[in-house]
């Protein structure tokens, strides 16, 4: 069982930057595809960045078109822990922001294919 743990989460201005943290328990963390889904309320869950092992120490990440060039997706498989660092951030980015892995190893954009979940940190961009 893998349990996955945000945090960094917070209230920031338009343009602002934050970074989220996910910890993961759990022993294969560093084959698992790991990614990062937000849901604003009244919207269903989206993709916003995946991180994919290709093999060895090699990783692929995938982005949504909407935050392509603003955020980052990273892991550090020796502290288990994946994260985002979101720069330029703007009022529609405000959402609960979910990490969540998969043992299928590709950060796919559909969350339905996701083993694990986190409980989500809030993420609200004011103007």
């Amino acid at each position: 069982q893998v349990q996955l743990v945000e945090s960094g989460g917070g209230l920031v201005q338009a343009g602002g930057s934050l970074r989220l943290s996910c910890a993961a328990s759990g022993r294969t963390f560093s084959s698992y595809g790991m990614g990062w889904f937000r849901q604003a309320p009244g919207k269903e869950r989206e993709f916003v960045a995946g991180t994919t092992w290709r093999g060895g120490s090699t990783y692929r990440a995938d982005y949504a078109d909407s935050v392509k060039g603003r955020f980052t997706i990273s892991r550090d498989n020796a502290k288990n822990s994946v994260y985002l660092q979101m720069n330029s951030l703007k009022p529609e980015d405000t959402a609960v922001y979910y990490c969540a892995g998969t043992k299928g190893q590709s950060a796919t954009p559909n969350p339905q294919l996701y083993d694990y979940w986190g409980q989500g940190t809030q993420v609200t961009v004011s103007s």
